[in-house]
């Protein structure tokens, strides 16, 4: 993970602005948006921000949180989850998509749950910028030898391939993986 220099605030509402598609977004609904994000000041203060995706069930989102804490341990590094971004959003996938085009890494902790980050796997490999910031820390299970499906499993693959897939079992594991990712 490379350090970049972060942009400009102004820029970046400007930007998340632009692509909001008036007709489907009321104006109002529009500044609850914009001063939602204006709100991850911390994006701006930092040369890095992980935006950390994954399952808010109740054992799950303990590793996420650590996940999360490790990150923000970094020097000059912010690190936060979807539910961090106050406010009422009518469309999940737009507030993702506004997040992730401002952040410099997209982290996908993966564990074998329904309510695992699907849709945004979907939107990480399926969109170049997306991807290309994207790393996946995949929970491994000694049970089964393909514990995701197939689906799952190719864009497990496609991350594999690019060097950005981290496994795990444990959370000790889990922390290795982060604290050796520089």
């Amino acid at each position: 993970m490379t350090n970049e220099e972060p942009p400009v605030p102004e820029d970046i509402l400007m930007s998340a602005k632009e692509q909001l598609d008036e007709e489907e977004i009321s104006l109002a609904d529009n500044e609850e948006i914009l001063h939602a994000l204006s709100e991850l000041t911390p994006i701006y203060e930092n040369d890095r921000s992980y935006f950390v995706l994954g399952n808010y069930d109740r054992d799950p989102i303990r590793r996420l949180n650590l996940v999360v804490d490790r990150l923000n341990r970094r020097q000059d590094a912010y690190a936060f989850r979807m539910v961090d971004i106050r406010g009422e959003w009518d469309n999940s996938i737009q507030k993702f998509c506004l997040i992730a085009d401002i952040v410099t890494y997209l982290v996908g902790v993966a564990e074998k749950k329904p309510s695992d980050f699907l849709v945004e796997q979907g939107l990480l490999v399926g969109t170049t910028e997306y991807f290309a910031k994207s790393h996946v820390l995949m929970r491994e299970y000694e049970d089964q030898e393909h514990p995701f499906g197939w689906m799952q499993d190719g864009v497990f693959e496609l991350f594999d391939q690019e060097g950005r897939l981290y496994r795990w079992r444990t959370e000790a594991d889990l922390i290795d993986v982060i604290d050796t990712d520089g």
